[in-house]
């Protein structure tokens, strides 16, 4: 019997790559270093490099502050910073230490100048607020670069594919723009120097995260690519393989799979977070709700402004109304109940807390231009004069002897004296500041108008002291009938008129 070699059976790692192979044939050799030349001048720090890096951060940084969607899109194209994550994934696939090296240096140099750029930029506008913001509320395209997610790890991922067969293949390579916009590289370190500019490390550290995770994991599904479409050189096998792949390609995958565990963390908390915020929402809702349907229906008055505090033990609402009739304190105290109730009712504060409401209220006449008011009659109410009196009269004396008789002479009867009814009569502010002197509905009541210097007014009938001052009801120009400190006002001098006598 003839000695035959024998031949091994193909194990499933070589059906798996000729099953690879059929769908997806190798790139050819011209291709494979028309890819290297192109990834080796993108990867190298040049002028050209750090100036789109500039101008990418500016605009990134810009439209981030202004809450521009667009802007961002724009920096998202501009930005260089794929190609040397690209130029990471080759040279290690292939072993190439220079293009690593160069393609390292440009990436970390190119993320230092985005971060300085981006927080001197953020520095100059608190300086001069072109964009005013709030470092406790910046603006929405912020944070939502603060929280990366599982999701944002699985977007990379495919983005980084997608960008490398674009490199390798010349029929996608217009898919490359569309990339770009995907994996945002550019925005999250932005965010970073904004984070630092307001001291808010949280925003900080979470763009920066999404950052690192955006271009491990691009560099990762990069080398996955080049290894399938035959990149891999010869020289690269002498640090070994893992399970069949490259080791520079396992640990990258290590890596990616890692990064999956603060990136579940965050989205766990940010989920709880989210959570908690659309709970108190949706009770504030109910809250408010059952506020103004309950005050309306019980004094058809109108909610302006409310607010809750809500401690362990204690639940405190504190509310302020427009009302035509200021409502007493036993009509609070019934308002109270009412809306105790309903809240109870509707599970919207704990069992064991107490509820007690704090009412604010001013009183307000509605007036309709086209609906006149009704004219109230208001019946005269006699004087009462002085009584009568009685004048003494000259009786006739009858004398024996005629004698001249006496003429009655008549005697004054006194008239009424004209009872003092105080008039209204002109008078104008005087002494004020800005921002105006404030009409209040009653004496050191809600402000309902602001009077300015010099302003007409007329002087009624009220006067009253309260806080130490002496206040006088007026009316302004425009009808507005309120109270204002005495020591505003100058009014003419009256002058008492004689009363003729006759």
């Amino acid at each position: 019997m003839d000695n035959q070699p024998i031949r091994k059976p193909s194990t499933w790692r070589t059906a798996i790559r000729h099953f690879w192979r059929r769908i997806v044939p190798p790139v050819d050799l011209k291709q494979r270093g028309e890819v290297q030349v192109q990834l080796r001048d993108a990867s190298h720090p040049d002028f050209s490099y750090f100036l789109l890096v500039f101008l990418s951060s500016v605009i990134a940084t810009l439209g981030l502050l202004i809450n521009s969607p667009a802007t961002i899109i724009g920096a998202m194209l501009v930005a260089p910073l794929m190609s040397p994550i690209l130029g990471l994934g080759l040279g290690s696939i292939r072993g190439d230490d220079r293009l690593l090296k160069n393609a390292g240096t440009a990436l970390l140099r190119g993320a230092a100048v985005a971060i300085t750029i981006a927080f001197l930029l953020t520095l100059n506008n608190r300086l001069m607020p072109f964009a005013p913001l709030n470092p406790s509320d910046l603006p929405s395209e912020v944070m939502a670069r603060t929280h990366p997610t599982p999701m944002d790890l699985g977007i990379a991922i495919a983005g980084g594919l997608a960008a490398a067969f674009a490199l390798a293949m010349p029929d996608i390579s217009a898919a490359l723009p569309g990339v770009a916009i995907a994996t945002a590289l550019m925005p999250p370190l932005a965010v970073v120097g904004i984070g630092l500019a307001y001291q808010r490390w949280d925003v900080a550290g979470g763009a920066f995260l999404l950052f690192v995770t955006n271009g491990v994991a691009i560099a990762a599904s990069a080398m996955l690519v080049f290894f399938a479409l035959g990149f891999t050189h010869r020289s690269a096998d002498k640090v070994g393989r893992i399970f069949g792949i490259p080791r520079s390609l396992a640990i990258s995958l290590f890596f990616t799979v890692l990064l999956l565990g603060p990136l579940t963390y965050i989205s766990f908390q940010f989920v709880q977070e989210a959570s908690a915020a659309r709970n108190l929402v949706e009770r504030n809702i109910g809250i408010e709700l059952i506020i103004e349907e309950e005050v309306r229906n019980f004094a058809g008055a109108e909610v302006t402004t409310w607010n809750i505090t809500d401690e362990e033990n204690l639940l405190i609402l504190e509310i302020t109304i427009r009302t035509p009739k200021l409502l007493s304190y036993s009509d609070t105290i019934v308002l109270r109940d009412s809306i105790g109730t309903q809240l109870s009712a509707q599970n919207l504060f704990s069992e064991g807390q107490e509820f007690q409401l704090v009412l604010n209220q001013f009183q307000a006449q509605r007036l309709d231009p086209l609906i006149p008011p009704t004219a109230t009659p208001t019946p005269e109410t006699p004087t009462v004069g002085p009584s009568p009196t009685a004048t003494s009269t000259a009786t006739l004396t009858p004398t024996q002897m005629p004698t001249a008789t006496p003429t009655a002479s008549s005697t004054p009867t006194p008239l009424p004296t004209a009872t003092h009814t105080p008039t209204p009569y002109p008078g104008r502010t005087t002494s004020i500041l800005f921002p105006g002197l404030r009409l209040r509905q009653s004496p050191d009541g809600p402000v309902i108008a602001t009077l300015q210097q010099n302003e007409q007014l007329t002087i009624l009938y009220g006067i009253e002291t309260a806080g130490g001052l002496v206040w006088i009801e007026v009316e302004d120009s425009s009808g507005r009938i309120g109270w204002i400190p005495q020591i505003y006002i100058v009014t003419p001098t009256p002058t008492n008129t004689a009363i003729p006598q006759p």
